[in-house]
């Protein structure tokens, strides 16, 4: 059995949240290895007059800290 852990995360892009999302996997690749998987929890956007500006996100990222056999 694998040991997973999760660490919580914000990430923000100018041009999406799909955008935002691999920024936040990019960033925490360059600290961790064996990351599994993302969960997006709360997504949101800054808007200057009519058009969203930065699309921002609060995201949990597991990653293997320890492999079992």
């Amino acid at each position: 059995m694998d040991i997973l852990k999760v660490i919580e995360v914000l990430a923000e892009s100018e041009t999406s949240w799909e955008d935002a999302a691999q920024n936040a996997v990019k960033k925490v690749g360059k600290s961790v290895t064996h990351i599994k998987s993302i969960y997006l929890k709360e997504m949101s956007a800054c808007v200057d007059g009519d058009k969203i500006v930065k699309y921002r996100l609060n995201a949990k990222i597991s990653f293997v800290v320890n492999r079992g056999s």
